[in-house]
């Protein structure tokens, strides 16, 4: 059977980064950086073996930063329109580049990225990346991109706010004026007139701190000024660029693509571009950032998108659950208005946008996430996704430089991060800087997720929520317990999760009607053996009386029914 997929993201200029020198807002200098060759066979190996089936690789397209790389001719850029030293990975500056940051020799910096996707494939995993269709830096210029091939912005008439051939939508008239400043910025250098729309859509030439300051928004034919009239016919030329852009990057051989904010980009565009880059790639995937749930089943038809982002869903209701601000049963209501698409969604607990759940902002400690990862990661067929360190409990309170101690970890300075940089060990990738707590944790990843792949019934079986049989069992808690079965042929499993603070007892009714819907002809009695703590004793399990069972805190557990 098809595998599920686990997807590890990570950003390699945190990743493979061994120096502890972390000076606040620091240069790449002072602190070091990851490079593509620090991710090495060991590692991907680990990697694999830990149950992953992809590696998101965050960071790779060429991003403005401070770092000067003009010796190497690519453009100075102006720390004035950039967020912190490093730059953010979505304020893309060459579409057709990879990062120099993270090229041990910046001359062969896409031959380094070549040779990190083919030791990724030669383990067996596949490779994503991110395509950031909805903005691009606001000095962008393409230093690498084809011969054949107009850069972004370069055949536009400026003189109009909006074109459908343009590539920008502008402001004419006004110049830019920053109003954002950070660091030690004296004064501004960088010219934009006329100024051109920021990228979270703010038509303003003075973008504030809360804006996206460092993008401009691309023009996809809609003009946002006039009703969102949509201008598709001809062809807007901007889709031809973006399409180019998703091919050149599938024939390196990248296995999908992450799409940032999707939603931000009209569908029609991607209706028109997805099926494309898939009848030249044949098992590429499509991942959209999307929080609009009304939007859900538009972005998966006709051929487009594989998967989309279980934030505002499954995501946000797991965290409340696990911070004790929701009972467990709403669980059951949120997977409910995903319910025919469920195997499309992307569920995870921690990405870069999110603060980590061990910070203090969430559980304060990644062990408390446990029973949230097993929910996450058994409620059905459809991916999953852990952000590197998690499995850790990296805890994201550093105070880095641009990003504050907000529980995230930094994607705009040049840092690195105490759990990724012992478990890195300069190079040798052990455990032997870890802590005891740090290896349990990684240890329970690791099961689990091998679990999820190993059991036919979690990777392609059928779902079955036990919620509503429980509401009147008075040993049952339906506030802090959540319960359900998956089935596949002869197999079914029990999947109970505590998000207590202390140790359950209780029972779990199984009503007859589940065991039919899984084509399951049960019998009598049986056992009930544990599969994620297997040191457990076994439970007898009989249909006419419920057997007791003791979930610890903060955990649950999987239990195969073992009919006699």
């Amino acid at each position: 059977m098809k595998k599920k997929y686990f997807i590890y993201q990570l950003l390699p200029r945190l990743f493979g980064n061994s120096s502890s020198a972390n000076v606040f807002n620091g240069t790449i200098e002072e602190n070091g950086c990851g490079k593509f060759n620090n991710i090495t066979i060991d590692i991907l190996k680990k990697i694999k073996d830990n149950g992953y089936t992809h590696v998101w690789y965050i960071g790779i397209l060429a991003h403005a930063s401070t770092t000067d790389y003009s010796v190497y001719g690519i453009p100075k850029e102006f720390p004035e329109i950039i967020k912190g030293k490093a730059g953010s990975p979505y304020a893309i500056r060459d579409y057709y580049d990879v990062d120099p940051d993270l090229a041990v020799n910046v001359q062969e910096r896409m031959a380094e990225f070549e040779q990190l996707i083919k030791r990724t494939h030669e383990i067996g995993l596949k490779v994503i990346i991110d395509n950031v269709p909805n903005h691009v830096a606001r000095n962008y210029k393409s230093v690498s991109k084809p011969l054949n091939i107009s850069d972004f912005g370069e055949n536009d008439d400026v003189t109009k706010a909006f074109s459908p051939q343009n590539n920008f939508y502008y402001l004419p008239g006004q110049h830019l004026e920053i109003v954002h400043r950070h660091g030690n910025i004296k004064e501004n250098k960088y010219v934009e007139f006329p100024a051109k729309v920021t990228g979270n859509d703010s038509f303003t030439n003075r973008p504030s701190q809360n804006d996206w300051f460092d993008t401009v928004k691309l023009n996809y034919g809609v003009d946002y000024l006039n009703n969102n009239e949509e201008w598709f016919d001809p062809i807007p030329d901007t889709w031809y660029k973006m399409k180019d852009i998703l091919m050149f990057w599938a024939d390196k051989g990248v296995d999908g693509f992450r799409c940032d904010m999707a939603e931000m980009v009209p569908v029609a565009f991607w209706r028109w571009s997805i099926p494309q880059i898939k009848a030249k790639h044949p098992g590429i995937i499509f991942i959209a950032e999307i929080y609009n749930p009304s939007m859900y089943r538009v972005f998966i038809d006709k051929n487009c998108f594989d998967f989309l982002y279980d934030k505002v869903g499954l995501y946000d209701v797991l965290r409340d659950v696990s911070c004790g601000y929701r009972p467990s049963s709403d669980i059951s209501f949120t997977l409910n208005n995903v319910g025919d698409i469920q195997k499309n969604m992307l569920n995870f607990m921690e990405n870069h946008d999110e603060q980590r759940i061990a910070s203090d902002y969430f559980l304060k400690n990644g062990t408390k996430g446990k029973a949230a990862m097993i929910v996450t990661s058994c409620i059905n067929t459809n991916p999953v996704m852990v952000y590197a360190g998690q499995e850790l409990g990296e805890k994201g309170m550093d105070e880095e430089g641009f990003s504050g101690r907000n529980g995230r970890t930094s994607i705009f300075d040049y840092w690195s991060l105490s759990t990724l940089r012992r478990w890195n060990n300069n190079g040798l990738w052990n455990d032997n800087l870890l802590t005891q707590e740090e290896k349990d944790l990684a240890t329970f990843y690791k099961n689990l997720i091998n679990l999820c792949n190993d059991e036919d019934a979690i990777s392609g079986g059928l779902f079955y929520d036990l919620m509503p049989a429980n509401y009147e069992n008075n040993e049952f808690d339906s506030t802090r317990l959540f319960a359900f079965l998956r089935g596949y042929e002869k197999d079914i499993l029990l999947v109970v999760a505590n998000f207590d603070s202390s140790e359950k007892k209780c029972t779990v009714e199984i009503p007859m009607h589940a065991f039919s819907f899984m084509h399951f002809n049960n019998k009598s009695e049986g056992l009930l053996i544990p599969l994620l703590n297997k040191s457990s004793e076994d439970i007898s399990f009989r249909n006419d009386k419920s057997s007791i069972l003791k979930i610890a805190a903060h955990s649950g557990e999987i239990y195969r029914i073992s009919f006699m």
